[in-house]
Parts: C-alpha cells; structure tokens; sequence
C-alpha cells in the first residue's frame, strides 16, 4: 500500500515537501486556510483542502488518522503549531513531524506528541555555514547534537591510497560508512578500498572530531 502524508501548512516549505513527496509517488494532501494556497496546489497534490487546523471538529471530520505520516510546518505561528501537533496526534496518526521555531517550542512540541520535531532554516544555516568554512564539504546532515554525518570531497594527498593507510578512525576518530562515485554508492567499505579522484567520502563522527577531521583532513 502506497505510504500516505497529509501536509498541514503550505508556505515554502511545507509546499516544497509536498511537491517532492509528490514527485516519489506518494499520496499527498496539503490543507492550509488560505484560499489562494490551495487553488495553486490543487493540480500538484493528490488532495488540497482549505480548512482551519486548529479546530478539533475540522480536523476529526478530515480523516487525518488514516494518514500515515503528518507534517505541521506552521513553525512561524506558534501556538497553531502547537494545537495541530496537539490535534493531529489524538486523531491517531502514526507519525507527527512538527517544525519548531526555537528550543523551547521544540521541547513543548514533543511533549505534546510530535515524534520527531525539526528545525529546517537551523538546518540550512548550519549546512551553508560548514560548506563556506570547508570547501571539500558538500553536505552536512546534523543526527545529534553532539554527531553528525558529512560528504566530503576527496583531498589529492589521499587519492591511489587505502583507507587502511590513510587510517581516519585512529587518527580523528571519524568513520567513513560510505563511498560516492558518479552514480555509484559503495556502503560496503573495506580498508583495502583505494580512493579514486572523484570519490565522495561520506562520513560519520562526534561533531569534535569532524571538525579536526575538516581542517586537518588528514
């Protein structure tokens, strides 16, 4: 059975879910108040519904517990994020992933059912900032606060040696999990594994030693 979202705010980043879920052949329905949202998404989703979130009877009368998985984005009005994570969860939906504004709505949105809560200009802020001090860093993905995974390009000095010579785990306590090239992702890595000029490490470590590993890159 094809997995299920219902998408509840349709700014930018809640219509830009939607278009990409979208897209991977998932059944989508966005609801927003405003009309206008909803008339430019009707003929993207699979279904656009304008209605109140925040009210008990709207969203019971929408069916959202059938839904497998239930995003709220509304991050910028706090409290309606609150009452449509709050909402959303009693209906029985299995999943409810709420975007936050700070810590402490973060905190409160778990506390009142969000399963995972995130945190996308943070995100985006982190990812751009990391890619500007560390050119050879391509993406950054933030697991915890304190570990992290990121792809990184190969520097020259590594290229025709093994990652058993380069050894990165005893030196800077960073594990490569992964190997990118071309089309091509390699997540049987062996330490007899030879790097290529266009490999794409992707690594995983303490956010500590990433950074050492960044700078000093081995």
């Amino acid at each position: 059975m094809n997995e299920q979202f219902v998408i509840i705010g349709c700014g930018r980043f809640g219509s830009a879910v939607a278009q990409e879920l979208t897209k991977l052949g998932r059944e989508v329905m966005i609801i927003d108040i405003e009309p206008d949202v909803i008339q430019n998404m009707s003929n993207v989703v699979t279904y656009a519904v304008q209605a109140d979130i925040t009210d008990a009877n709207t969203v019971e009368s929408l069916g959202i517990g059938n839904f497998d998985t239930a995003v709220v984005t509304m991050g910028a009005n706090i409290q309606g994020s609150m009452l449509a994570t709050l909402l959303v969860k009693e209906t029985g939906v299995k999943t409810v992933i709420s975007k936050a504004q700070s810590k402490v709505h973060s905190q409160i949105l778990y506390k009142i059912g969000a399963d995972r809560v995130i945190f996308p200009e943070r995100e985006m802020g982190i990812r751009l900032a990391k890619n500007l001090v560390s050119k050879n860093v391509l993406e950054f993905i933030e697991l915890s606060e304190d570990y992290s995974v990121i792809e990184l390009l190969v520097n020259q000095e590594w290229i025709g040696k093994t990652l058993e010579e380069l050894d990165m785990r005893k030196k800077y306590g960073v594990n490569v999990i992964a190997i990118k090239n071309s089309d091509n992702v390699n997540i049987n890595v062996l330490g007899s594994y030879v790097i290529q000029e266009n490999d794409i490490l992707v690594v995983i470590g303490q956010n500590e030693n990433l950074n050492q590993f960044e700078k000093k890159e081995v």
